[in-house]
């Protein structure tokens, strides 16, 4: 079978401009900016060198010392890609021409509150905004979607999401002490990835847990999304699996009425390296019998998804897209999510009151 899965491209030249020089923008933007054939114009960072040293390794022709220069030197139709961290969104998102197109790195704010904020400006200044949640790109969730659409597994009634890992989080030292780290900064993923799917639950439950030997906020997380009483959606991570390789697990599974999908998520075990992707699919055949099936997919969520993202908000800036999939304003939804498991986390039914 033949499943398209591959982003469409922009028909326009839109030069891009990226605020900030992080490791994330050394071993995915850019990456994936290049594969798609993006020209990126100019790149500007808070300490300057690290945007000079990217821009010598991936050519990029300008450097700015801030994003006020930037803007004052880039042509009309740049599309400004925000890979900073959330504190400093609302400021950079100020600096901006009205009615400019922007890409902001996920998560939108760093609570509900922050996130409003942030649609508010993006509304008020007339900006195209979208948030970088990549994942609904990935190569496997794109398959997984047009089968699903086609109606290959018929009525989906149960959506998982499933890691455990060995997270090395030293590698992210400016998110390592974050209050919120667990959901906010990765199941937010999961969680934005199922509404694209699924739209808004009814509600939330979910808990979060520390490691007793790690100074970190959270590591672990399991967050049930209710869509009614046909629909078991769940998310577990576990990034404390320091036990070896053997029974890591990394996985999405899609189960419907007439079949099956799984992708295993390689990226994530044996981090930063990462496993091959697999993706597989089981449909009934003529005696009754499931086969799972393997179908190779080119490229993985980490670079090629963020092609996806980049190629929808210039597709719909230039008309050739009809909707932005990942805008601020769907988005902000995510965000109701993600604070409604962080209340559910302070506490269920005590059995002292029953």
């Amino acid at each position: 079978m033949n499943i398209p899965y591959k982003p469409l491209l922009p028909e326009t030249k839109q030069p891009v401009i990226i605020i900030g020089a992080s490791g994330i923008v050394k071993d995915a933007h850019l990456p994936a900016y290049e594969m798609a054939g993006f020209t990126v114009f100019g790149i500007t960072n808070r300490t300057i060198s690290k945007a000079h040293d990217l821009a010598k390794q991936f050519k990029i022709e300008h450097v700015f010392e801030n994003v006020s220069e930037a803007v004052k030197n880039t042509p009309k139709n740049t599309v400004y890609d925000i890979t900073v961290l959330p504190d400093q969104y609302i400021e950079i998102l100020e600096q901006l021409p009205d009615g400019a197109a922007v890409l902001i790195q996920k998560p939108m704010g760093n609570d509900l509150a922050q996130a409003r904020e942030i649609v508010e400006v993006c509304e008020r200044k007339n900006l195209v905004a979208a948030i970088n949640f990549q994942l609904r790109f990935s190569p496997f969730v794109s398959a997984a979607r047009y089968l699903i659409n086609e109606g290959m597994i018929g009525d989906l009634y149960d959506l998982e999401f499933k890691v455990t890992v060995n997270t090395p989080w030293e590698l992210f030292p400016l998110i390592k002490e974050h209050a919120r780290l667990e959901i906010l900064f990765h199941s937010v993923h999961y969680i934005d990835c199922i509404r694209s799917f699924l739209g808004n639950p009814k509600s939330v439950m979910a808990k979060t847990a520390k490691h007793p030997l790690k100074k970190l906020s959270s590591s672990r997380s399991t967050i049930i999304l209710d869509y009614g009483e046909n629909m078991h959606v769940v998310i577990n991570t576990n990034h404390d699996h320091h036990f070896g390789p053997e029974h890591e697990e990394s996985y999405i599974k899609w189960e419907g009425t007439k079949g099956a999908i799984k992708a295993k998520m390689g990226l994530l075990m044996n981090y930063p390296n990462g496993l091959p992707d697999i993706f597989e699919y089981a449909v009934e055949n003529e005696n009754g019998e499931y086969q799972w099936k393997k179908v190779n997919l080119e490229g993985s969520w980490f670079p090629e998804a963020f092609i996806g993202t980049m190629s929808n908000l210039m597709r719909f800036k230039e008309g050739s897209d009809s909707k932005l999939l990942a805008s601020v304003q769907d988005v902000l939804d995510t965000m109701k999510v993600v604070e409604a498991c962080y209340i559910s986390n302070k506490g269920g039914i005590s059995l002292n009151e029953l």
